[in-house]
């Protein structure tokens, strides 16, 4: 059964920073970072959804008018989340324009902007083309402590980290995935149909076991219908699968807080992007510069015990070197301590 979820970098290592997540099999899209977009069509663009950001340094913020300028004028809603003072931000950003005519256009494309705070109170507002984008504050409220979104299929985490400024970590996890032993249904001589999708949400839900589900479907003429517990159902028909987990970090000094909710965040990730912008020989310029190395990231990675860990975010100032990063990475990832230059 695979995943729900496609990702990939939206530039290349020495890119600005981004993370897109495309949904297979639904018309919807994350974006973690806004930073260069130019690598994203605007189909790519108008499929998104959600957007995290985890900082608002111009390499991970540019992308804002980009995506705007794609969603502009289409009947959608994209959210976004970004770390304290997040929301006059977004507002700086749609107030350097001119909206004089946007209340006629035929779709009121809304944008709504939530800031955390480290005790996990959101402050939201809303910006709405019909309104000329103005700030309509939304009501605050305290989320889970480390959950952002949290949905039937998927959940967004969060961690602040330290870049000399609030940085936000994510992780992306797919909850648990639910499949139908079709063997199963023949053996009760049950036919499928929508009633497996009630049965399904019922047990995400956590329904008592004791709860009747009804089965019904046609026969020729016929209309045949039967209660059964979800408790049998569940043990007859359904397979559980593990979701698959997403991490992203980025823009963090190495420190002992800092290194600790990392592995925290993406304890046991199927997939680990982190950034690894110096070589360990420029360990100074890194530590001035709060960015990680990729001995440092590599070590996190195996910290973390993760299974798959994609560097990047690498200093420009290594383009003819850039083997020497990976090496260094994957050594520190895997436990050893030898590294090739290139």
């Amino acid at each position: 059964m695979p995943a729900i979820f496609r990702s990939r970098l939206v530039n290349d290592s020495f890119g600005d920073p981004g993370l897109y997540v495309d949904f297979r099999v639904r018309r919807r899209a994350l974006l973690f970072d806004l930073g260069d977009l130019a690598p994203l069509t605007v189909k790519q663009l108008v499929r998104v959804s959600d957007v995290f950001v985890s900082h608002t340094h111009m390499d991970h913020f540019m992308g804002f008018d980009r995506l705007l300028r794609a969603c502009l004028g289409r009947d959608a809603r994209v959210r976004l989340f970004g770390p304290p003072g997040f929301l006059d931000q977004v507002e700086h950003k749609l107030g350097a324009y001119t909206w004089n005519l946007v209340e006629n256009y035929p779709a009121d494309f809304a944008l709504e902007a939530w800031e955390v705070d480290h005790g996990w109170r959101a402050r939201g507002a809303r910006f709405r083309c019909h309104r000329r984008f103005g700030r309509e504050p939304l009501e605050e409220h305290r989320l889970p402590p480390g959950v952002l979104v949290d949905e039937n299929e998927f959940r967004v985490c969060a961690a602040f980290l330290e870049h000399r400024t609030p940085c936000l970590g994510f992780a992306l996890e797919e909850k648990t995935r639910i499949s139908v032993d079709e063997s199963g249904l023949a053996e009760l001589g049950l036919p499928p149909g929508p009633w497996l999708k009630e049965l399904k949400e019922a047990v995400a839900h956590g329904a008592p076991d004791e709860l009747p589900i009804r089965v019904r479907w046609r026969d020729g003429a016929l209309s045949l219908e039967r209660n059964l517990p979800l408790e049998f159902l569940r043990a007859k028909l359904l397979r559980f699968v593990p979701g698959e987990k997403i991490c992203y970090v980025t823009d963090v000094s190495y420190q002992e807080e800092n290194a600790r909710r990392i592995a925290a965040l993406a304890e046991g990730a199927d997939l680990l992007f982190i950034e690894c912008v110096f070589l360990d020989e420029d360990a100074d310029r890194a530590a001035r510069t709060c960015h990680l190395t990729a001995r440092q990231a590599g070590g996190l990675a195996r910290a973390a015990r993760a299974r798959l860990a994609v560097p990047f975010h690498f200093s420009p100032r290594y383009t003819a070197r850039e083997q020497a990063l990976r090496d260094e990475f994957e050594a520190a990832r895997c436990g050893s301590t030898e590294t090739r230059d290139a």
